[in-house]
């Protein structure tokens, strides 16, 4: 099954082009939605490669705290930035608590349900500017947020689970190794459930969040209908992200 493409973006591990997976209509066109890890270490490689793709929005869906301590490296790029926590604190920042992505994923879909219609609208609206959507693995808030926007046009099912469940092997190794240092000097135990919780992307954690938007709602457009998007916004939406051809 096609997944998106793994873009080597200097200072980045997980940066990649959701273009080309199946739709019921077409393909995602590419050079359109980006997804992330986070833009701290771009640097000036990091940043022309951006300029390269075009990408004019950021989405950034770190609560404070994490943007104050690993801000974005953008300075020099006409972007613009809309910060969009969606929740407070990462999964990593949560391992203590012996929270799961299950648990995660479900606060997401409830609780925070506006902030992902207003993402789903940013990028609806983008015009001729690539947005990348980040957080700061670009795993459970990013993977949330691409897998509902992919899925509301018509993507296949099995294509965005598909495309999470590559998340785990690119941040496998020195992301996730420095990831469980960092979580450490706050006393978090360095123990399976936390690399999961931090670099994991099991398949049935993304398929336990579409299931549940569906038992509710019946499928993912009418989640986002009852969660404020418009019939319009969903329209521009495909119309931006789908390639019929």
């Amino acid at each position: 099954m096609k997944t998106s493409t793994r873009i080597p973006v200097p200072g980045t591990y997980n940066f990649r082009d959701v273009g080309g997976l199946p739709a019921v209509t077409g393909t995602v066109r590419s050079g359109v939605l980006f997804r992330s890890d986070g833009l701290h270490r771009l640097g000036e490689a990091g940043k022309a490669e951006l300029r390269e793709l075009g990408v004019g929005i950021v989405i950034d869906l770190r609560d404070e705290n994490e943007s104050r301590y690993m801000p974005d490296d953008l300075d020099g790029l006409d972007v613009e930035v809309l910060q969009l926590p969606v929740f407070e604190g990462s999964g990593a920042s949560q391992g203590a608590a012996g929270i799961s992505l299950d648990a995660l994923y479900a606060r997401i879909v409830t609780q925070h349900a506006p902030v992902v219609v207003s993402a789903l609208r940013e990028i609806a609206g983008a015009g001729e500017r690539s947005v990348v959507v980040h957080c700061t693995a670009g795993k459970d808030r990013t993977g949330v947020v691409v897998a509902l926007a992919l899925r509301a046009v018509g993507v296949d099912r099995e294509a965005v689970i598909d495309d999470y469940a590559r998340t785990e092997a690119n941040l496998a190794g020195d992301w996730l190794e420095h990831m469980v240092r960092l979580v450490g000097t706050y006393g978090v135990a360095d123990t399976p459930a936390l690399r999961t919780l931090m670099g994991g992307s099991p398949r049935e954690a993304i398929e336990g969040m579409l299931d549940e938007v569906e038992r509710a709602h019946g499928s993912v457009r009418e989640y986002l209908l009852a969660a404020g998007l418009s019939l319009g916004e969903l329209a521009a939406l495909e119309a931006l992200l789908i390639d019929p051809s």
